[in-house]
């Protein structure tokens, strides 16, 4: 039986028959772990190692408390938009698009297109970011086996965009799990690996002087602490928790807790572990990347190497990973209109247009990705844009405006203040990432061999 019609639905096209978007990309076909293995992908990543520089800026008891906040912060938002979307389909109205739950709750035509925009803007530039720092895991190995080679970093970015081409040629998301099973794996193998060096660092007899003062200047000091803030919102951001919810099979009502429960698991074992070991060994002198600490560009490396290699081979073969996630609502977009979903999935009909779009995605994603090495810093004012509507504003609104909690209970004041909180800090976070991105403006070179830290 076909499902009931969206609420005053505005959007014709976003009905179920014929959608090959829904048919194909987001088929619903999964159990609970298999959301768990896509939700860790999509959050934990190699911006773990950023973690150590997030204390850097916050010191060991704020960095403790913005880290565990921020933690049940997202727990709690992501939790809130499954019930919403557990709501809805109980209701007739199984949303699987994150624009339509909003365009549906709020009732708004305009909001659709606001997180298309959102959505779109945060998941391209990731799969850029992707695709970027796996070139310089590339890069980084081959500057240490041929350290006068002639391949530019650029090259390395052609050869991770041709495997992304071929692993693109997934048909779904639910297709994944698999490889999500292997990247939850691969997170915790590398968190393992530098958290060991890190503690071999620290004993060893080359261990640098440890300072964990903060910053001298009280508006350094405050600066800095805002911007560490908006690293671990992003860090915890992802951005497509309905998407997710979407490969689950019918009824998906309760199954996205359990996948939340095992994603942050692996988030209280990795972010912990490596936020803890990389500021107890270098302190106020950490790097943005732990692994440049453990690789300084003088004195010895503090790692063994091999150690520090199987690291950078893990985060290379996660980022593959990563890519594919954050590449998914695109590809259901192009698909919802290329693909006819009453012919088979690997029909030519449907092979063909899948072929020629992903591939042409991919190849435009590989190409900014080596045009802007200094991506990270558009990213972040991207991130920071992107990530607090997603997932600190619009699922705390969702759920006040389905369940219609009262306004003097606890829950709709918890709700409204985490808002109002976190939309000041998105706006910080922009106005941080966008004077990085000033500051670093004269280091910009297009298809530059060294990427901008």
């Amino acid at each position: 039986m076909a499902p009931a019609p969206l609420r005053n639905d505005p959007f014709p096209e976003i009905r179920r028959a014929d959608d090959a978007g829904a048919a194909f990309v987001l088929e619903s076909k999964g159990e609970w772990w298999h959301a768990g293995f896509h939700l860790t992908t999509a959050i934990v990543g190699p911006t773990v190692l950023t973690l150590p520089y997030v204390f850097r800026g916050l010191g060991w008891g704020l960095g403790f408390l913005c880290l565990t906040v921020m933690g049940l912060v997202t727990f709690y938002s992501y939790y809130l938009m499954s019930l919403v979307l557990d709501h809805c389909e109980k209701s007739g109205r199984r949303h699987i698009r994150f624009r339509e739950l909003a365009a549906d709750v709020l009732g708004s035509g305009w909001m659709f297109y606001f997180v298309v925009l959102i959505q779109t803007a945060v998941n391209t530039g990731i799969s850029i970011g992707a695709i970027l720092l796996a070139g310089e895991c590339i890069q980084i190995m081959y500057s240490e086996l041929s350290p006068h080679g002639p391949l530019k970093l650029y090259h390395f970015i052609a050869m991770v965009t041709v495997v992304m081409i071929f692993l693109s040629q997934f048909p779904s998301f639910h297709s994944l799990r698999h490889i999500n099973l292997v990247s939850l794996f691969l997170s915790l193998g590398y968190t393992f690996l530098v958290v060991g060096a890190c503690i071999n660092a620290g004993k060893s007899k080359n261990a640098p002087p440890r300072d964990y003062s903060l910053e001298t200047s009280q508006l350094s000091r405050v600066f800095s602490a805002f911007t560490s803030i908006s690293i671990i919102a992003a860090i915890f951001g992802n951005g497509i928790l309905p998407e997710i919810q979407a490969t689950l099979a019918p009824p998906a009502t309760g199954k996205m807790l359990k996948g939340l429960m095992l994603c942050y698991s692996v988030i209280l074992v990795t972010f912990y572990s490596a936020s803890v070991s990389g500021y107890w060994v270098f302190g106020n002198k950490v790097n943005s990347n732990i692994l440049k600490s453990l690789m300084p560009d003088e004195g010895p490396s503090l790692a063994p190497t091999w150690v520090l290699g199987l690291a950078v081979v893990f985060i290379l073969l996660q980022l593959f990973a990563i890519g594919l996630v954050y590449s998914q609502v695109a590809y259901e977009i192009m698909e919802k209109k290329s693909a006819d979903a009453n012919k088979a999935v690997f029909s030519p009909r449907n092979l063909i247009p899948r072929i020629i779009l992903r591939t042409l995605y991919m190849a435009l994603c590989g190409f900014f990705a080596a045009m802007l090495p200094f991506f990270g810093d558009i990213n972040g004012v991207v991130g920071a844009i992107g990530f607090i509507p997603l997932d600190f504003v619009l699922p705390m609104l969702l759920y006040n405006m389905t369940f219609k909690p009262k306004k003097s209970s606890v829950i709709y004041w918890i709700n409204t203040s985490i808002m109002v909180v976190f939309s000041g800090a998105g706006l910080l976070g922009s106005f941080s990432s966008i004077r990085k991105l000033v500051l670093d403006a004269n280091k910009f070179k297009l298809f530059s061999s060294d990427i901008v830290d």
